[in-house]
């Protein structure tokens, strides 16, 4: 029986900027009523408590946000209970979490009780040599993401012509008006999460949790970047029709909305590029690219094919750099695990299931 799909998001990206950070959207503090905000270092057990309490919720029927790590998308930095208003983030640098409402909604897990420092001193040496280099591998992978980013901007900005925005404007209003008939009262909230993260497997898209939220997909088919005047349009119209939505950065520009959901009416707009496209059959398709004026192109075309390669290169390199980052984290882990006390870890996590139980 195949899985069904789960709701994965990043909160945090690996950007031109550096670390580019979204964990203020994490959960809105006015209405929460817990968060929860591990503390402890690597190795300690943070994820592995917080997909405990996952499994745990989705085991009582209830949905969960997984919130994915930016350097390694295989570990978590956060859970999010939506019908609990409540989440468990991972509290630590870079994405560090101060509480607003400390003892009234937020309280701290510490889980760096759980090492065992005499055995942790006999390694001291191995441990202090494993941080070194790792900063560097990530500002290598910073300064990649910076060129590839500039060359992306010269060809949105060689593409993107004033009649290229009307008729992106227009293609907008045009399903607006045929898919936000009706208002909702009051206007749309939005909150961010980036659905896409250039990781050290690669540059990602979560398309899992679009076709989880999502029944309907349009399509951007848009090698170039231009797609973002239209989304910042229908997500305008979106909210003044009363609906919520969710805005998703591009990783790689986080100014620019790269896609739309709104999980209320099951519709979603996805950009995508050959690079990562829709894995299935979308509901439609809206081609950007041949939207651009194409005599410009045409005189453009070998400008844009070189500066597509050279960032695409780049591109390469960054994650190169992120995964020489992650082998050095999962070495400093290797040394850790060995004195951490998982039982006493896992006890805590049982704990605070127990605790969120019985709220349900």
């Amino acid at each position: 029986m195949q899985a069904q799909p789960k709701i994965h998001y990043f909160l945090g990206a690996n950007s031109p900027s550096g670390f580019y950070s979204l964990y203020d959207q994490l959960i809105d503090l006015e209405e929460a009523e817990e968060l929860f905000i591990l503390k402890g270092g690597p190795g300690c057990g943070k994820s592995s408590l917080m997909r405990r309490v996952g499994a745990a919720m989705e085991a009582r029927g209830l949905e969960v946000e997984y919130i994915d790590c930016s350097g390694d998308p295989d570990s978590l930095d956060a859970v999010v209970i939506p019908a609990l208003k409540t989440a468990v983030v991972d509290g630590t640098a870079p994405h560090v979490v101060e509480p607003k409402y400390p003892g009234l909604v937020e309280s701290y897990v510490n889980l760096s009780a759980y090492y065992d420092r005499t055995g942790l001193l006999a390694v001291r040496g191995e441990l202090k040599g494993c941080m070194k280099g790792y900063k560097g591998c990530y500002q290598r992978a910073y300064r990649c993401l910076t060129a590839a980013a500039q060359l992306a901007e010269d060809n949105r900005s060689i593409l993107l012509t004033k009649g290229l925005e009307e008729k992106l404007a227009r293609r907008a209003r045009g399903i607006l008006a045929r898919e936000m008939k009706g208002t909702g009262g009051q206007e749309g909230r939005s909150v961010q999460r980036f659905l896409s993260g250039i990781t050290w497997k690669g540059a990602l898209c979560h398309f899992d949790t679009v076709e989880k939220l999502c029944n309907r997909v349009y399509e951007l088919s848009d090698s170039w970047g231009l797609a973002h005047g239209m989304l910042v349009q229908l997500a305008a119209g979106a909210m003044a029709s009363g609906r919520d939505i969710i805005v998703c950065p591009s990783p790689l520009c986080p100014e620019r909305m790269e896609h739309l959901l709104i999980p209320s009416l099951s519709l979603a707009f996805v950009s995508t590029t050959p690079a990562n496209p829709w894995p299935g059959k979308p509901y439609r398709r809206i081609r950007i690219d041949t939207m651009a004026d194409p005599e410009l192109a045409r005189r453009s075309r070998a400008r844009l094919r070189f500066s597509r390669k050279v960032s695409a290169a780049l591109l390469e390199e960054a994650v190169e750099a992120l995964a020489q980052a992650k082998a050095m984290h999962d070495e400093l882990e290797r040394l850790y695990n060995p004195h951490v006390d998982f039982p006493g870890v896992y006890a805590a996590a049982d704990r605070l299931i127990a605790h969120l139980e019985a709220r349900i």
